[in-house]
Formats: C-alpha cells, structure tokens, sequence
C-alpha cells in the first residue's frame, strides 16, 4: 500500500537515483528518444518498475511533441451508432499505442466548440469529430491550423477539407423504399430526430450534409421512377426535439390518410416508435409496416423481426481511427472520403398493403 502511494510522486530523478544513471540517460531511456545503452536502458526500466513509475504525458507531450491521445467528440454516446463506432475506434487507436479521450456534445453546437477547446488544451495529436452543423466549421479549422489531423465521422463539412467516413446512404435508401413501394406501400412514413427549427418538411427545404439528406434523397428517386408522389406530409423532422416520438407516430397512423408503413431514422427512434405502436394496439405488419436504420441485435429477435438498413458502424470507427493516426504519422496525400456500403436485411415487419387498415383498427 505505501509503494502504490509513493508511486504517485515518483519521478524521474529518483528513477535515475536507483539506476545509477544520470537524469538525462534515464529521461530517455524512459522516454524512448535519443541514443542510450542497452545496458543503461535495461537498468534504468528495472528501476521504473521497482518504483512503480509512472510518466507525466503532459510533460511528455510538452518534450516530444506528442501526447499519444486522440480525442473523439461525437453526438449523443447514448445512440448505438456512437457507442459501436466508439469501439472500434477505441480498439484500432489502443492497437496503435494511442489513447483516446470522447466527449458527448449532446447534439449541441456550444458543448462542440468546447469539446474542441478542451482536447487542444489537453494537447491530443488529432480529432474524430461527428459535427453538429454544417453551419459553422470555425472551430474545427483552428484545429487543422494548429496541425492537428481531423476526421470526420458519418457527416461530411464542404468547407473543411479534411478526411470523413460515412456509411453509403442513398443507394441502400432507395432499395428500402423500392421494397416498400414493391409492397404497394406509396403512404410511407418517415420519422428523423434531425433538428430543423422546427419547420415542416417540403422537397426544396435545404437539410445540409448529413446522412438523413442521403437516405431521403434515396427514398425520393425511388418514388419518382415509381412515378408516385413522395408524401411529404409524412416526412417528420425534430423527433425527440420539438416533438416527442410517440405524438409523431400517433399523427403518421391515424387521419384519414395514413401512413401504411414507417421507416425510423435509427434505433432509439425505433424503440419509442415500436413501444407507441404496442400501445396503441397497432399490429406490425398487418396494420403498418415498419423499417428502421440501424442493425442492433435485439432487431431479429422482435416479433416479427424487423427489416432493417444495416449500417457498418463498427468498421466506421476502425476506418476513421486508423485514417487519423496515419495522419498523425505524417501522411500528407489529398483527404481521403470513404463511403462503406450498407445492406438492406428484409425480415417480415414489411408485408403487402393488406385489407386491414390503421385507421379502421385503432
């Protein structure tokens, strides 16, 4: 118990006290940098060890130029899509010697910009950022200007020439809804938690750059070579934000035109959609028919299981951690985007438009 105490406020010095060894020889032996025996370095870790010695990397990062530490700011880490990406860039960037430091920014311009603050001031060597807005980049620019390497994760800023990875949005979007529409679904409801100030959904309204802008894109042109009109009064924006989930699926399946099927824009929508659903006595797919983004297990294991867009998340975040540290390395070449695949896995929440309709069942 004494040692663990003591270890705390060892230091170099006394390092270099029990190897015998000047504070120099054993600075870089510790350190990894400059010429030393292999005697002396031998000597001078068995003395590290025996105290327990720890390095003071802000220190460290001050000597060499490098801390070692990503940081990673991302949306909201209670969204599985932020959790599975979180881990495999965890898993790539600790396999590359490098730890890794995430903020959650809530989905908040102001915690971002902070976010961004804090890992400077911790001197971490680059940034995996999922930005907020396209709106504003400033923050992100002072750290390319700093020389720090940024990448960005599942949205893409066209004014911050950076490297991104993204999973492929638009033509697995319009294979969804060519399922749906194949079905004899043309009353498709769509449900995004993207926050548009609350304003409603027309096909001229301008979404940004992000993968909700992608999959309706997809969705769009699949319904114009259907030569059906896409319905944009089922387009729900600001889900969880300006409205609650459960208010937003209630107004897709009742009316007198109402949704026939419903496609979540991830799973924690999926969740609330689903639990409203059940308790409004709505049967899936008899009444409506249901699609979500996103493959988590508990999907197939729904009755019926659920027809899903799958998205390969985890490789995201293993592309984006090792596209950072070989930046970090000094790879200079153009950004790089990487768009990886994502596949439709159909189950039997889609059915045919049956006899039964919501509207009649609730």
């Amino acid at each position: 118990m004494e040692s663990s105490s003591a270890s705390r406020y060892t230091t170099v010095a006394d390092v270099a006290r029990l190897a015998q060894v000047s504070k120099a020889q054993a600075a870089r032996a510790l350190g990894g940098y400059g010429a030393v025996s292999d005697e002396v370095r031998s000597r001078v870790l068995a003395a590290a060890e025996t105290l327990q010695y720890h390095p003071n990397e802000l220190a460290r990062s001050m000597n060499t130029g490098r801390s070692k530490t990503i940081g990673v700011v991302v949306g909201d880490i209670e969204n599985p899509y932020f959790s599975l990406a979180m881990r495999g860039i965890y898993d790539t960037s600790k396999a590359g010697g490098f730890d890794v430091i995430l903020i959650n920014t809530g989905e908040d311009l102001a915690t971002e910009i902070d976010a961004v603050n804090v890992l400077l001031d911790k001197r971490v060597d680059g940034m995996i950022v999922a930005p907020v807005t396209r709106s504003s980049s400033t923050h992100l620019n002072r750290v390319v200007d700093s020389g720090r390497p940024v990448v960005l994760l599942d949205r893409k800023l066209p004014s911050l020439p950076v490297d991104s990875v993204v999973a492929e949005m638009r033509q697995v979007s319009y294979e969804a809804a060519r399922h749906l529409l194949d079905e004899g679904h043309t009353r498709v409801g769509y449900i995004s938690s993207l926050d548009v100030g609350g304003v409603e959904f027309t096909l001229d309204l301008d979404l940004g750059t992000n993968p909700v802008t992608e999959r309706l894109a997809g969705i769009r042109r699949a319904f114009d070579e259907a030569g059906v009109a896409l319905p944009t009064d089922l387009i729900r924006l600001g889900g969880g934000k300006q409205h609650s989930i459960g208010d937003l699926v209630q107004a897709l399946v009742t009316g007198p035109d109402p949704a026939t099927a419903i496609v979540a824009s991830d799973s924690v929508i999926a969740l609330e959609a689903l639990a409203e659903l059940q308790r409004a006595g709505v049967r899936i797919p008899d009444d409506v028919s249901f699609l979500m983004f996103d493959e988590l297990p508990w999907a197939g294991l729904m009755t019926p299981p659920i027809t899903v867009v799958a998205q390969p998340v985890y490789d995201q975040g293993v592309a984006a951690a090792a596209i950072l540290l070989r930046r970090i390395g000094g790879d200079r070449s153009e950004p790089e985007h990487l768009a990886l695949p994502s596949r439709l896995i159909r189950r039997e929440s889609v059915a045919p438009v049956g006899s039964a309709i919501v509207g009649a069942s609730a």
